[in-house]
């Protein structure tokens, strides 16, 4: 039973990259590609883990998994946040059919107002 909850798990992860890597290349700007990458690539990841926890069962490789697991959910949605604000503070344009700039209505520190200097 945990072997096919592990080939569903792995096929699920696998999917939910299939599609942020298709995100990153269709959607148009940055701010959009990193909302596919770090959203499908994260969850996408998270599942390939867990396929391969339920596969390898009570061992070492279990509690690498875990650990690999927890360090992608942390640093992968604060390493898209660190590039979006740093794209935005330099003045990347945002899509011009986005309807909501948070950073620009904010007027976050650091930030420089619609990219302008």
């Amino acid at each position: 039973m945990s072997n096919a909850i592990g080939v569903a798990a792995l096929a699920i992860g696998v999917l939910f990259n299939i599609f942020g890597c298709i995100g990153l290349v269709r959607f148009p700007d940055i701010y959009n590609r990193l909302q596919a990458a770090t959203k499908c690539v994260t969850i996408g990841t998270c599942f390939v883990l867990l396929g391969a926890m339920l596969l390898a069962g009570s061992t070492a490789t279990t509690a690498k998994c875990l650990v690999c697991m927890i360090f992608v959910l942390v640093s992968s949605p604060t390493a898209a946040h660190a590039l979006a604000r740093g794209a935005h503070a330099s003045g990347v344009k945002l899509w011009e059919k986005s309807v909501v700039d948070k950073f620009d209505e904010d007027g976050q520190p650091g930030v420089e107002s619609g990219g302008k200097k």
